[in-house]
Formats: C-alpha cells, sequence, structure tokens
C-alpha cells in the first residue's frame, strides 16, 4: 500500500514538508509506503472549466502542463494527503489547482478517487489553518474519500523554515495521523 503526499509550499524543504517528514516516518513504522511530491517549481495552471475530461475519460486532464503525473500518482495510490501552508488564510494556488483539476477529472471518470484515504495538513504562522485545513477536506468530501483524522486537527505552527520543528504537538499529531490512517488502508485492504 502506498500514500501520495502532495505538498503545496514553493519553499523547498520548509515546514509544510517537514510535517509531512514526521507523518511518513509514522507511515513507513506501520509498513505503509509515501513518496512526498513538492509541487514548488512545477508548472501548473487553474482549471479551464473546458469539460474535455468528461468527453475524453481517460483519466487526465486536457491542458498541458505538470497536473497529470499529480492526478497520476492519486489515481495509483491507496492514500491521498494534501499539505498547504497558509496564504491569505486558504490553500496556495498551486494545491486550488491540484484540488479543482483532479477533482474535475475524478468526477469525469466515475470517482476515481472513491474510496481511497484521505488527510490533509495545513500549516500556518498564527491564522487561518482551519479554513486552509477545510479546503482541501471538500475535496475529500465530494470525492467519496474516507477522511482519517488524528487527535487534533492536523495543523502546525511556525513561518521560518525550521519554525515548526519547536511544534511538539503538531509533530505528535502527524504521528497518531499516520497510525490512524495505516490502521484504516490495513482494514480496507483486508490485513490485520
Amino acid at each position: 500500500m502506498k500514500v501520495a503526499m502532495f505538498n503545496g509550499s514553493a519553499r523547498k524543504g520548509g515546514n509544510t514538508h517537514i510535517m509531512l517528514g514526521w507523518l511518513a516516518k509514522s507511515l513507513a513504522a506501520e509498513g505503509i509506503d509515501s513518496e512526498i511530491t513538492d509541487m514548488g517549481g512545477l508548472k501548473l495552471h487553474g482549471c479551464a472549466a473546458c469539460s474535455k475530461c468528461f468527453n475524453t475519460k481517460n483519466r487526465r486532464c486536457t491542458v498541458n502542463d505538470d497536473m497529470n503525473g499529480l492526478i497520476a500518482k492519486m489515481d495509483e495510490a491507496d492514500g491521498i494527503v494534501l499539505a498547504s501552508p497558509t496564504y491569505f488564510a486558504d490553500v496556495t494556488a498551486e494545491m486550488k489547482a491540484l484540488i479543482d483539476r483532479a477533482g474535475f477529472v475524478g468526477m469525469a471518470n466515475d470517482n476515481m478517487y472513491r474510496r481511497k484515504c484521505g488527510a490533509s495538513v495545513a500549516v500556518a504562522r498564527r491564522g487561518g489553518a482551519i479554513h486552509t485545513f477545510d479546503t482541501m477536506n471538500h475535496f475529500f468530501q465530494i470525492s467519496q474519500v474516507y477522511i482519517v483524522s488524528s487527535c487534533y486537527w492536523n495543523m502546525g505552527y511556525g513561518r521560518q523554515i525550521g519554525e515548526i520543528t519547536s511544534d511538539k504537538e503538531g509533530e505528535h499529531t502527524m504521528d497518531v495521523l499516520g497510525q490512524n490512517m495505516a490502521w484504516l488502508l490495513k482494514k480496507i485492504h483486508g490485513e490485520k
């Protein structure tokens, strides 16, 4: 089983990536493989609202950029994690592009993410993380993805790169999230 994690931050090795690293470590301890994909620097556009994905039904978007590689990773994974820093009380533009375009492609192809496990992770300097967290969870809800919870909301706090390492509660939340996601994945796949 594999979990595909998507880091919507433009910062390489930033706080969002660090939080996903904590989650990956927890998943690995439970025997679950994971991969973090950093979206910063990728060529990604918002949805063109062309609806061509409903005609082609080939599990791809017709816009020519880096999005189809991300959609393929979501399609192949058993679990999906969306993670974003908080920009003006919401997700980054890269994450919003992924949500919109992957969401439409999923709907156009018989709800292709249905019954996968999903979790959202938000990072903030101080405020806006709840809205960021909710935005990503809305993707899971409309895509019929089982949302995995932790012992608290999946959030971490820090501004400068590495500052999040002081957020021990955030680190613990990622550890519990990994345990819970692994448990649900194993139940879905009939493992004990």
